[in-house]
Order: C-alpha cells, then sequence, then structure tokens
C-alpha cells in the first residue's frame, strides 16, 4: 500500500537493483578533464576545482544516507531526494531556484526486442551536474570521449550544454529502438501481403505492443513538459547560446513520438489484416465442408428411400439395380461439383 511521502523524513530506495553505491566525477576545464572514483563524496572533494565543470555521477542507489550526504552537499531538497530513490518515479522536469531535475528512462537491451527499464535522474547546477543511476552504465562513454577530445568546445561550455548532451543522447537512444521497432513492423506487413509466405499471427505481434506501451510511458510525459527547458523562466541555469541544443533535443523528440505514432497505427492495422486473414482461411474451411456437405445431401436422399422397408420396391426387382443406383448417385456428384466450378465456389 503507497504511503503518504509527506507525513516520514525517512528516505527509502525503491527499486530492485543491488549495485553498491559508488561514485565517479569527471571534472573539466578549458585546460583539460580528470576522472576519479570514490564511495563517498569525501573521497571526491578534494578534487574540486573552483572555476570548472564537475560532472558527478553515482552508481547504485541503495545506500540512502550516501544519497542524502550527495545531495546535502549540494543543496537539494527532500522532496527531491525522494524523487530521486523511486525508480518508479514518472518521467518529469522539475525547474527550481538553484537546481534543475530531469527524470528519464533508460532503456537496456536484454536480448531481441526485450528492453528493460532503467531511472536516470539528472540534478544540473551552476557549476555541476549529477546523474544517478541504478546500475552501472557504458551509457554515458560517447560523452566521456567527447570531454576527453573536446567536441564542439564542450569543455568551455556550461552546465546546461552537457545536460542537452545527455538528453540528446537519451532521444537518440529511443529514436534507434522506435525506428528498429517501425522496420520490424513493415517487415511483418510485406510478409501479410505477400502470397506463399507463412503469415504472422497475433503472438508475433504480443512483443511489439509490449514495447510501445513502455516506450510511451517512458516518452509521453516528456511532450508537454519538454518546454520548461525550451521556454524557461530563470534563465541563469539554462543559458539562451544553448537553446538551440535544447531545440535538437526536441526534434528528437518529436521524431520519436511521430514514429510512435506511426507504429501504433501499423500495429492496429496489423491487427486487423491479421484477423482478417484468419477469418478469410475459416471462410475458406466452411465452403469446403459446405460444398462437401451439399454434394452428400442428394446422395443421402436416395440412400434414405432405397433404405425404407416397404414391400413393394420395383427398383428390388431390377437385374441392374445396385449398378443403376451407383451411376445415379455418380452422376449427381459429377453434376453438383460441375455447377460449383461453374460457379467459382471452390
Amino acid at each position: 500500500m503507497a504511503k503518504n511521502n509527506l507525513l516520514t523524513e525517512e528516505l527509502n530506495y525503491i527499486g530492485g537493483s543491488k549495485t553498491p553505491t559508488h561514485l565517479h566525477l569527471c571534472t573539466y576545464g578549458p585546460a583539460g578533464a580528470e576522472n576519479h572514483d570514490g564511495d563517498t563524496i569525501e573521497d571526491i572533494l578534494p578534487y574540486f576545482k573552483a572555476g570548472s565543470m564537475h560532472w558527478i555521477q553515482i552508481h547504485g542507489l541503495k545506500d540512502t544516507e550516501e544519497i542524502q550526504k550527495v545531495c546535502r552537499h549540494f543543496g537539494i531538497g527532500f522532496l527531491t531526494e525522494q524523487d530521486i530513490l523511486n525508480s518508479l518515479h514518472l518521467t518529469k522536469i522539475e525547474a527550481h531556484e538553484d537546481y534543475n531535475v530531469v527524470i528519464l528512462k533508460l532503456l537496456s537491451a536484454t536480448g531481441e526486442d526485450e528492453y528493460l527499464p532503467q531511472q536516470l535522474c539528472l540534478v544540473q547546477g551552476e557549476d555541476y551536474l549529477l546523474t544517478f543511476t541504478e546500475n552501472d552504465t557504458d551509457f554515458f562513454d560517447e560523452i566521456y570521449t567527447a570531454i576527453e577530445n573536446d567536441v564542439l568546445k564542450i569543455r568551455t561550455r556550461p552546465s546546461d550544454f552537457l545536460l542537452s548532451v545527455i538528453l540528446n543522447s537519451v532521444m537518440t537512444s529511443f529514436m534507434s529502438i522506435i525506428s528498429d521497432m517501425e522496420d520490424k513492423l513493415e517487415d511483418l506487413e510485406e510478409r501479410l501481403l505477400t502470397p506463399g509466405v507463412m503469415d504472422p499471427t497475433i503472438g508475433d505481434l504480443h512483443v511489439f505492443r509490449r514495447n510501445y506501451r513502455l516506450i510511451k510511458k517512458c516518452i509521453f510525459p516528456l511532450k508537454e513538459q519538454i518546454a520548461k527547458l525550451l521556454h524557461p523562466e530563470d534563465t541563469r541555469l539554462l543559458h539562451k547560446a544553448s537553446r538551440p541544443f535544447f531545440n535538437d533535443v526536441n526534434d528528437h523528440l518529436q521524431f520519436v513520438l511521430q514514429t510512435l505514432e506511426g507504429c501504433r497505427d501499423l500495429l492496429g492495422a496489423l491487427v486487423d489484416m491479421i484477423l482478417s486473414s484468419n477469418d478469410r482461411h475459416m471462410n475458406n474451411i466452411m465452403r469446403q465442408l459446405t460444398v462437401v456437405s451439399t454434394i452428400f445431401i442428394p446422395l443421402t436422399f436416395l440412400a434414405g428411400i432405397w433404405g425404407m422397408n416397404f414391400r413393394v420396391m420395383p427398383e428390388l426387382d431390377w437385374k441392374y439395380g445396385y449398378l443403376y443406383a451407383w451411376g445415379l448417385m455418380l452422376l449427381i456428384a459429377i453434376g453438383v461439383c460441375v455447377y460449383f466450378k461453374r460457379k467459382r465456389w471452390y
């Protein structure tokens, strides 16, 4: 049973990850970048430099005391701490006086067309960016490389640029997933429209329906909330110079939303096509059964007449009555078949 989070000061991690809490610091500036690891905030504080950007990654949320120490060091409020530790929290963007909070979902592939959602919480301040993830991840490796190579002069830019880069990476991962899903749905549609190829079943669509719901749950809330980054009320943390980069994030988001809508329509069309194909197949079976039944109706009628136990039945005394009966039945059966053939009923 859910509890009112405003009636307790206790912090609890809501999630299934067992990754021990540990920190990674990437501090950078025009002169270069340094990386340091630690188990506590005290381990990495000596490497903080005035005038530099500090990107602190916190992996694993089991140690709630350490999470609270990190948050308190940067002046992050209690309600935000609760949101960080709740892996079931919905996607949202929230602006505070001294920091911005973005809660997203990352999808990690666990198999073919199987994805596991992982919460990613970003807290952006004036000279720092905190990223909270439930597990260790290689998702940020490309961003590390970009910082080391000073791509787009990233080491001279403020924290909101790093925020836009991470958001762009998240949107790019969703673009890859949704584009792959769209391609596979189009392949299924091609199979349905190609004669002689085994038709897909409703079961084949189940995994796509599940992934559609998962992606929609992760992405759809951003549709309205992205405006908080595009048109911020306070420009101290989100600078005007970074707005084109957030516009690029929004472009990728719109692509994901539009492709997601296309996948929904394609899924609906495929379900209708499969059901229609099944109905067609069943109708063909019923038509064949009807033809067979129609052929045997007059034969059964004749057999019923000749099977009656009347004492006077002239046909019983005919020398070739048995052969005549067979000939008549075959003639009727052939006639019915020819009639159905001309009508193209089979």
